[in-house]
């Protein structure tokens, strides 16, 4: 039997550590999934490889960009640049990525149409947590996700947990203190500079989760 054990992240850097400790863990490649926001086009030049990006971060196509994009082997050598609805422009890798797009990361030619949140209740993860996880990432988060035998669940928890990941409770309930209720894929994108926002916001506070 296997679980999905998935975690937000506010620090890129703060997911691949934890993504090579599962490596080191002996979690496969393909059981892994990683999906972060590139509104900033810290992970390549969106507005070259992605095509038209307006002031809300959306996008007019999805390109693949390979390992010219944040990584050296493994997972992250198959990162891709495309868009997903409601999250504008982001890279991804793995089987939560090829969930949403329906066809593998990179295809070019058009935008993610699949949902995010649909994607993360068929992994098991309750309507709360996939809309946080969700609007996360379109906060400028990275979203983390792994299918793990049930015999390494604990370890991997707590690879992610010590790795600064997301009280998912916790973050919703700041998400709802100034009027959010759920992610909606066809609200405008956030642009860089709402994301570099956001992202100051919680970088000084440690984080951990209990899911």
């Amino acid at each position: 039997m296997t679980k999905t054990i998935t975690r937000l992240f506010d620090d890129y850097s703060d997911a691949t550590a934890a993504l090579h400790d599962l490596e080191r863990l002996g979690v496969p490649h393909d059981s892994v999934s990683i999906v972060a926001n590139n509104a900033d086009g810290a992970h390549g030049d969106a507005a070259t490889s992605l095509g038209d990006v307006n002031d809300h971060g959306d996008v007019s196509r999805g390109v693949s960009t390979g390992a010219a994009v944040g990584g050296v082997g493994g997972l992250l050598a198959g990162l891709g640049l495309l868009a997903i609805p409601g999250l504008g422009p982001i890279v991804a890798a793995g089987w939560l990525a090829s969930t949403v797009v329906g066809a593998g990361i990179g295809a070019a030619g058009g935008a993610a149409t699949g949902t995010i949140v649909g994607a993360l209740k068929d992994a098991g993860h309750s309507d709360d947590e996939a809309h946080v996880y969700s609007e996360g990432v379109r906060r400028g988060g990275t979203l983390l996700s792994a299918r793990v035998d049930d015999s390494l669940a604990t370890e991997a928890e707590a690879v992610l947990d010590r790795n600064r990941s997301v009280d998912a409770s916790t973050r919703g309930s700041a998400y709802r203190q100034d009027g959010w209720s759920s992610f909606d894929d066809t609200a405008p994108a956030y642009s860089r500079d709402e994301v570099a926002v956001e992202r100051d916001r919680y970088r000084s506070t440690p984080t951990s989760t209990t899911y």
